[in-house]
């Protein structure tokens, strides 16, 4: 029970608006950080934004072998799952950041 009785609903409302403005400029900061997957130990690299956009793939010249195509390709999928994953862990320890731990899971946040 709250002291007083109910909480002030104006200022509960300011809080939650100060949040989603934070929660927004996180996101805009996400935008402009990156993170990277390698495969292969390094010869395949895809670069991803923290807006889980790939950004950029390198292979290195060693790699590209016509009869080993089905390896390069597997390593570019793992490359750029690991930079993918990374970017959503990124994104979501920035959010935390911002709400505390408390909203990752509220939809619409």
């Amino acid at each position: 029970m709250f002291k007083g009785g109910m909480p002030n609903m104006q200022q509960m409302m300011k809080q939650m608006q100060k949040m989603q403005e934070a929660m927004a400029r996180v996101q805009e900061e996400l935008a402009n950080r990156t993170v990277m997957g390698d495969a292969g130990g390094g010869m395949v690299k895809v670069t991803v934004s923290g807006k889980q956009q790939v950004l950029k793939v390198e292979i290195n010249a060693e790699v590209v072998n016509p009869a080993e195509k089905d390896l390069l390709e597997d390593m570019v999928l793992t490359a750029t799952n690991q930079a993918l994953g990374k970017a959503a862990a990124l994104a979501e320890e920035e959010m935390k950041k911002v709400t505390g731990g408390v909203v990752p899971g509220l939809p619409g946040f």
